[in-house]
């Protein structure tokens, strides 16, 4: 009798599957339960179930299920891989690993065990065991399309684009139209920056899936890169109608709007922006927040957010709280932007006066290396510059853990191709950020955020992960070495007019907002035969900007865009401009010492977080707190004041004239004393066993 049961429950198994197989879950269902009412105990009927029972949305009973087989039978590989695979689904990546590990350790030559695997292991962010574990399956099938696609995502995590492509390629050798490795493909050449290339990566890929949201979302990054934001606009945007939770479509959108000056779009996206991060959504990026709001407890929760969805949990710190101690503190510098950028020309003298019977200084770039004077003037100017570009995030940890450096020192923040994930692995004792970012990073690997009184007061500190320092004048180091081309550009050469008023904000678009734009069209109303001359981003932004003035009953002809220059060049047409206008909530920063630097009066109003508060901060620095504002109102009215008064305005130029050389803004040495005695007083902390605590640097003599 017994064969004869097991007959008919081996029927019943092979019915159920086929059911099973071809989706008819609920006729699977009945076939199970009819099988396990005959054998409570069978192993194979509570194993499939378990899986139908996840597809029907029960993923408790499912695992209960799958469990229970393994009680019965713990050496059930496909078991183990199965319950591997509802767990990975279910986000429980470290279970899910142990798991197929399981699986692995019965039949270690299953190929989707060990994709799957590594897949897991890259949503950990275990990127190194992750390409191990496609190298496995690889070495099992060279030909396994998707392992060779999934490798490629692991090296571009670890930031070998190049070896990430040639995997792509090969994986796109054997299935030429899968829409996954495509948009993968487009990933590595948009990081190696060959953006026409990713372009048509992306293209290709939509071709194959068009409702493929993540290509939709990354051809528009690629977009932007390029300063297409029209395109990259509509890109974003028909992702956001197929998926309207997509992250990177919203914020990629918010980002073409602000760079746009669209500012119908900009409203809606404000609104929505704060009801995205008050609701917990996740990863909306604290930099693209800067650009539409200033409260500080705002960028605090966004920040804290994005670090919690994007870097996976905490890591095991490198540095492991040994004290080391060395004849010169080893201060290490990170930045993408070791080369022809804003950042390098603010810094670079710094960098070149460090007192190096007291500082080593480490420059450590994941930037691209132009060829740029700036770029050999930099690499010149540090005792010891690190190339890391290609060199994943841990390694650079390791490095500057290997070197025992005191203080690392990042300069990017979440600005575009910055790297936290170097620091979240904790390689140094203290850790700041410096400069590039202005704004909480809400990490707790960061100690330090390096300001002053005026961009970041002390009471700021309940929205700062970070302690604060203050520097004695201003945070911003400056170059005095920028040179300022001799000739002056004729007014004519520059389209603007030989005797009326010239008005001039050179910030990049996505700081022109609604708010301020209308302000300077009834400054352009109240000051006959004036103009006012913006930076040109694109020919996109450049219309929506004429058809507000036209709107606002302003020729748009009064409105003149000036092409990029050489920045000796740039530095000497500001000449030619009578008054500065600066932005808010994201005010001028280098934009606004380069104006300084090169005689031009500066006029502010000053906002309530950082990015809002730098303009104020450089002309308190240079003995002019008269052109900070503290509202619109009044940041209107000095504006219209002084473009009416022509002895007020000359006096102001002449006090900048006199102040540039005399006041501690574009004094480096000075700053250099400043920033050293805070390094030392970090470092003493340290020594001394006492926890990061916010201080203010004293004046330091010469």
């Amino acid at each position: 009798m017994s064969g004869t049961k097991n007959t008919v429950l081996e029927q019943l198994l092979g019915r159920a599957i086929a059911y099973h197989r071809n989706g008819q879950l609920t006729a699977a269902e009945l076939l199970y339960r009819q099988l396990l009412k005959m054998r409570a105990d069978h192993v194979e009927a509570k194993h499939l179930f378990g899986i139908l029972r996840f597809q029907q949305g029960r993923p408790s009973e499912a695992l209960e299920l799958i469990g229970a087989a393994l009680k019965r039978k713990p050496h059930h590989a496909a078991a183990f891989y199965n319950r591997g695979n509802i767990l990975a689904q279910l986000k429980r990546y470290a279970e899910a690993v142990s798991d197929y590990d399981r699986a692995l350790a019965i039949r270690p030559t299953e190929v989707d065990a060990w994709q799957n695997r590594g897949s897991a292991l890259l949503e950990l962010k275990r990127f190194e065991e992750a390409l191990a574990s496609f190298e496995r399956a690889l070495a099992i099938n060279p030909r396994h399309p998707q392992s060779l696609d999934s490798r490629g995502i692991a090296l571009a995590a670890l930031k070998q684009y190049e070896a990430a492509l040639a995997s792509h390629d090969a994986a796109l050798a054997i299935s030429p139209r899968d829409a996954g490795a495509l948009n993968n493909r487009g990933n590595a050449l948009k990081a190696l920056r060959r953006n026409d290339e990713a372009l048509q990566s992306y293209e290709w890929a939509l071709a194959a899936r068009p409702d493929f949201v993540d290509a939709l979302n990354n051809r528009g990054f690629a977009l932007n890169d390029i300063k297409s934001f029209d395109k990259a606009l509509a890109s974003f945007e028909r992702a956001l109608a197929l998926d309207a939770d997509s992250v990177d479509g919203f914020v990629g959108a918010a980002d073409a709007a602000l760079a746009l000056c669209d500012f119908t779009r900009t409203r809606r996206i404000e609104g929505e922006l704060r009801c995205r991060i008050e609701g917990g959504k996740p990863s909306v990026s604290p930099f693209t927040l800067l650009g539409y709001c200033d409260d500080p407890a705002l960028q605090l929760r966004c920040a804290q957010g994005y670090v919690a969805d994007k870097f996976g949990g905490p890591r095991p710190p490198l540095w492991n709280g040994r004290k080391w101690s060395h004849e010169r503190l080893r201060i290490a510098y990170l930045s993408a932007d070791f080369h022809s950028h804003a950042t390098a020309f603010l810094i670079a003298e710094l960098f070149e006066r460090h007192d190096r019977a007291r500082f080593e200084a480490h420059g450590v770039s994941f930037g691209r290396d132009d060829s740029s004077d700036i770029r050999r003037r930099l690499v010149k100017a540090f005792d010891r510059f690190h190339d890391v570009r290609g060199t994943s995030d841990r390694e650079v940890a390791k490095l500057l853990n290997d070197l025992e450096v005191d203080i690392a020192i990042d300069l990017k923040g979440y600005t575009q191709y910055s790297r936290p994930e170097i620091l979240s692995h904790r390689p140094a004792p203290i850790q700041a950020s410096y400069l590039g970012y202005p704004g909480t990073m809400g990490a707790d690997f960061i100690d330090y955020i390096i300001a002053d009184k005026v961009v970041l007061p002390f009471d700021r500190q309940p929205y700062y992960a970070e302690r604060i320092v203050h520097l004695h004048d201003c945070y911003q180091v400056n170059d005095r070495q920028r040179a300022i081309a001799e000739r002056t550009p004729t007014r004519a050469e520059a389209c603007l007019p030989d005797d009326g008023f010239v008005f001039c904000c050179f910030n990049n678009s996505y700081k022109i907002t609604a708010a301020m734009f209308d302000v300077w069209m009834r400054l352009l109303q109240g000051v006959p035969k004036s103009v006012l001359w913006l930076l040109r981003e694109t020919t996109d932004a450049e219309a929506n900007l004429r058809r507000r003035a036209q709107a606002g009953g302003v020729d748009p002809s009064r409105l003149v865009f000036a092409d990029r220059l050489k920045l000796n060049e740039h530095l000497a047409r500001h000449r030619l401009a009578d008054l500065f206008l600066d932005t808010l909530p994201y005010n001028a920063h280098t934009t606004a010492s380069d104006a300084l630097w090169a005689g031009l009066p500066v006029l502010t109003c000053q906002g309530q977080a950082f990015a809002g508060r730098v303009a104020g901060s450089l002309l308190s620095a240079i003995g002019l707190p008269e052109l900070v504002t503290q509202n619109l109102a009044d940041y209107e009215a000095l504006a219209l004041a002084l473009a009416q008064d022509t002895a007020r305005r000359g006096a102001m130029h002449a006090k900048l004239a006199q102040n540039r050389d005399t006041h501690p803004l574009f004094d480096t040495e000075r700053f250099r004393r400043h920033i050293e005695a805070a390094y030392v007083r970090m470092w003493e902390r340290w020594q001394c066993g006492e926890a990061p605590q916010s201080f203010a640097v004293e004046a330091k003599q010469t």
